[in-house]
């Protein structure tokens, strides 16, 4: 399906407001999105999903229109509160358009990390009510949908879209681009090539992990001192704080991204207050949300290491080449408490970028054998 016709048709059901956060699945809708909207008072991309909801509630209580929310599937977890405490009809009945993408689909190849949560999509959908369509690439006319959506958001029910992989298609591809003179890969480099060999990583979601694992492979060590979070995004920080708690004997690094940072901001004053002297959180800010397309977070207009010493992290720090990096890495020998490094990076990232070749379950287990947590 043509993406004109599918916001054709998200028009024709009185929407006029976007917000979400991005999934390379809907990229083709995104760019649709962005080259009309851009970023702007009609299209706020959301630190989160839960967020993104609240956002469309309020469009809804100011214009009595219902707002478009795109996500992941694996987003439903983090609408699934104001969903059900929100925008149910028992509660103040509020309807929204929901826009998701269908990563994991049964009999559908995929990334481990999408698995169940592809097996659970219409299931959930089914547990919080919300009636739905698959949209599909030789999907025909959408007028029978369109009429039923348009009773259930009279009757102030939320309705959703469930986009099948490469459904919709848009030959308009937005770019995106940062002045910074330092790539992700090239940051990761410098951050495991500065580290003692007891040293634990906690590797955030997307291509940051998958650069991690080459790095090692290429080195021709084992993967046994990192934990690479595949899916669970905004939760690397809590992760790293809670190997570092258990091991105060460890140096832990979480390895962030500046998206996943802001989807879950709130574990940065927990980590600032309580200040472990063992963790060292490391924030790559490329001011977008690269893995999935590049669509720009507001983390490009931040001064990320700024709000990280506001929430008590003992030393904090920005980073825009290799060797300030490096600096703030040695500095961060002798902080006595929560070290923070922002890196400024760019969105190169390589065409030929692998995956990892060990699954979840192994990635676990040879992390807990190296921390001696393996029964």
């Amino acid at each position: 399906m043509q993406t004109e016709k599918f916001m054709q048709a998200l028009q024709d059901l009185g929407s006029d407001f976007f917000t979400g956060v991005p999934d390379s699945l809907l990229s083709p809708f995104i760019d649709a999105v962005m080259d009309k909207h851009g970023v702007s008072g009609s299209h706020i991309v959301a630190a989160n999903e839960g967020a993104a909801v609240g956002l469309a509630a309020g469009h809804y209580l100011a214009t009595a229109k219902p707002a478009v929310v795109y996500m992941q599937n694996s987003g439903i977890g983090n609408a699934v509160n104001p969903i059900c405490s929100l925008l149910h009809e028992k509660v103040y009945a509020i309807p929204a358009i929901f826009v998701i993408g269908w990563r994991g689909e049964p009999g559908v190849k995929d990334e481990p990390q999408h698995v169940f949560q592809g097996e659970a999509t219409l299931p959930l959908l089914d547990c919080l009510e919300i009636p739905y369509v698959v949209v599909s690439k030789d999907m025909g006319d959408l007028s029978g949908t369109l009429a039923e959506f348009r009773e259930h958001i009279a009757g102030c029910r939320s309705v959703a879209f469930v986009i099948r992989k490469d459904a919709l298609q848009n030959s308009k591809k937005m770019k995106y681009g940062s002045e910074a003179v330092l790539s992700r890969e090239d940051a990761m480099e410098t951050i495991l090539g500065c580290s003692a060999p007891g040293d634990v990583f906690v590797c955030t979601t997307g291509k940051l992990s998958r650069e991690v694992f080459e790095i090692r492979e290429r080195a021709g060590v084992g993967h046994g001192n990192d934990f690479l979070t595949v899916g669970s995004m905004g939760h690397s920080l809590m992760i790293a704080y809670g190997i570092a708690l258990a091991k105060p004997d460890k140096r832990v690094f979480c390895l962030d991204g500046d998206g996943a940072m802001l989807m879950h901001m709130g574990s940065l004053a927990v980590v600032g207050v309580h200040s472990p002297k063992n963790l060292v959180h490391v924030v790559v800010n490329n001011g977008a949300h690269e893995t999935v397309g590049g669509l720009p977070a507001v983390s490009n207009r931040l001064k990320l290491h700024e709000t990280a010493a506001v929430l008590g992290y003992r030393q904090s720090s920005v980073a825009a080449d290799g060797n300030e990096l490096r600096a703030a890495l040695t500095a961060a020998d002798g902080a006595g408490g929560s070290v923070f490094i922002e890196v400024m990076c760019n969105l190169q990232s390589r065409g030929d970028l692998g995956r990892p070749t060990t699954t979840p379950i192994q990635n676990k287990n040879d992390l807990m054998a190296t921390l001696g947590s393996l029964k």
